[in-house]
């Protein structure tokens, strides 16, 4: 027998076993989840969420993907945190000195307090590649940020405002177009698929059913 425990999913209260997560739990009562979730074909990030436990005034945030329920947990998921996202020309951006302060100005004022790093469910340390950031030292911010998410979590808890999912993302692409050495394989592949060498393959592979697609993926021959 699964033990139940009480969860409050947007002020309705549910029984649901405790060995779900948020998500799971959220399902198990019903709630179909059809967008904005990475594993329910939406995207990774999307399902920050908000609650807190009886008895505990403390607000928390997490993934509701990775979370598992708790006894009287009072649950309500965000549709997105107003991240501030500057719209920009890589082609056009430099990875100069000053490209954060004209784009994220808002990073100069992190004061330390850590909240972001201790509140991201990837466990980065987020703080660390903000100073990356600050400093000009773009390729160790993305390399930092690099399994970033994008859930907007660290930004809910910083008292700066700062958005530091973006603040990463500008520095990995940076990183990408001026910084990291160029890959002759990826732009000879590239130049392969733009002439039509992989059209007719294609083709035949979108005609195939499902089983044998997954036995042609499974027995796939991985480059070295």
């Amino acid at each position: 027998m699964e033990t139940m425990v009480n969860v409050f999913i947007m002020g309705k209260q549910y029984q649901v076993p405790d060995s779900l997560t948020i998500m799971g739990a959220m399902e198990y009562a019903g709630y179909q989840l059809v967008r904005g979730c990475g594993c329910r074909a939406g995207f990774c990030g999307a399902c920050a969420t908000i609650y807190r436990i009886k008895g505990d005034r403390e607000l928390r945030v997490c993934l509701a993907c990775q979370t598992k329920v708790e006894n009287n947990m009072y649950v309500a998921t965000l549709p997105f945190f107003p991240l501030v996202k500057q719209v920009y020309d890589i082609e056009k951006v430099k990875p100069t000195d000053q490209i954060m302060m004209q784009l994220y100005p808002e990073i100069y004022n992190c004061f330390g307090c850590n909240a972001c790093t201790k509140g991201c469910p990837q466990g980065l340390n987020v703080m660390q590649y903000i100073a990356y950031a600050q400093r000009g030292e773009y390729e160790k911010c993305a390399e930092a940020s690099f399994d970033c998410v994008g859930c907007g979590i660290c930004s809910s808890r910083c008292p700066a405002q700062i958005t530091h999912s973006q603040v990463g993302l500008l520095a990995r692409r940076l990183t990408g177009k001026y910084l990291s050495p160029r890959s002759e394989h990826l732009i000879n592949r590239v130049a392969e698929i733009e002439r039509g060498d992989y059209t007719a393959l294609l083709e035949q592979l979108m005609q195939k059913p499902v089983e044998e697609l997954q036995e042609l993926y499974n027995h796939r021959e991985i480059e070295e």
